[in-house]
């Protein structure tokens, strides 16, 4: 009886090759988003 599970080593692949972006590696470039957002949102007061 064969006891190699191949479906881990498939299981164990597949983890190696996935980029998914974690939400705590996502800081700077979402602070940046929400500033412009900010920024848009904002009406320029000392500009008349």
């Amino acid at each position: 009886m064969n006891t190699e599970r191949r479906w881990l080593e498939s299981v164990l692949k597949a983890v190696e090759d996935t980029t998914v972006v974690m939400p705590w590696a996502r800081g700077a470039r979402r602070k940046e988003m929400i500033a412009r957002r900010i920024e848009l949102e904002e009406p320029d007061v000392l500009s008349a």
